[in-house]
């Protein structure tokens, strides 16, 4: 059985919020009525759109710490199963200028 969750939500002003629980249901009631994050507080109602689940809480955190360091369209790549696209969203394409 999980004992940690790594989840995505989707706020209703469109963007995504990145957490991680033990209690998923109860986590995500939580987000609903207004008692979660200020971030999910301000912009109710929100949306499950991505769960991943982990054999103890400290491995679900540290992916919930990753994925908040992704971009939103890395994370909906996520979302959407297009994880193929994974390696090229993660690709550095700053271009700097040459001296």
């Amino acid at each position: 059985m999980p004992k940690g969750f790594t989840y995505i939500l989707e706020c209703s002003n469109g963007s995504y919020y990145v957490g991680s629980t033990i209690d998923l249901a109860l986590r995500f009631h939580q987000h609903q009525i207004g008692e979660g994050a200020n971030h999910t507080k301000k912009y109710l109602p929100v949306k499950l759109v991505y769960v991943e689940t982990f054999p103890r809480i400290d491995l679900a955190f540290n992916r919930e710490k990753q994925l908040q360091g992704w971009s939103r369209k890395k994370k909906e790549a996520l979302i959407f199963n297009q994880k193929e696209t994974l390696p090229e969203l993660s690709k550095n394409h700053t271009q700097f200028p040459r001296n």
